[in-house]
């Protein structure tokens, strides 16, 4: 999911390359190089950006051993030991795929307290995913106004799964029509914040890069 999610995020918004330029929407944001074809020449790519200790590269290498993708075994410790070096060069964000593993046991035994440590350090980031799934915790042992508050934050955030977790809250009681209508209308503010031409065209072009 982390994975998936950040890839959608750079097909739609890497109109800026890391010295501050705009670029072609369809080239590499980083070496401003036509989009690769192949994944000999993504994997090529995303090794010299490592090489520059580039955290969010780190992360989506230690994303692609965990799923065994691009030519790389799967390897969960590999992953883990990515994620983590990402994190501490500052990627916020990596912290949710180390969470993550603590909550389904990818490579590690199910450590709850665990996940949530790592899911906090990813939400005070601004990761809205992570801020979603300490929700789900909350909602799972029964803490609705806990989980109401996360998933609030989410939606704000434009993670659209949290406005549909508001909506279940609305239907079950647990939340009121006017939480429902003020996260929906954060959720319609950032939509508006972020829509551009450019997302447009990359979300008519495939689902997997719609962003609303």
């Amino acid at each position: 999911m982390l994975w998936k999610s950040y890839m959608r995020w750079m097909y739609t918004c890497a109109l800026i390359d890391d010295k501050g330029n705009e670029v072609d929407n369809e080239k590499c944001p980083f070496c401003r190089a036509p989009d690769p074809t192949t994944d000999e020449e993504i994997v090529k790519r995303l090794r010299g950006r490592i090489e520059a200790d580039n955290p969010i590269a780190i992360c989506n290498l230690g994303c692609h051993y965990r799923d065994g993708e691009y030519g790389f075994k799967q390897d969960l410790d590999k992953a883990l030991e990515l994620w983590h070096r990402a994190a501490e060069l500052g990627y916020a964000d990596a912290y949710c795929g180390i969470g993550l593993a603590y909550t389904k046991g990818k490579g590690v035994e199910v450590d709850k307290k665990k996940a949530i440590h790592y899911f906090e350090l990813s939400a005070m980031g601004g990761n809205a995913i992570a801020r979603h799934n300490l929700g789900l915790i909350e909602k799972d042992v029964g803490n609705m106004d806990r989980a109401l508050n996360y998933y609030m934050i989410a939606t704000a955030g434009g993670y659209a799964d949290s406005l549909d977790a508001i909506k279940g809250l609305y239907s079950e009681g647990f939340a009121t029509k006017e939480d429902y209508t003020k996260a929906l209308r954060s959720y319609q503010a950032y939509l508006s914040e972020i829509k551009s031409d450019q997302r447009d065209k990359a979300a008519a072009a495939r689902d997997d890069y719609r962003y609303y």
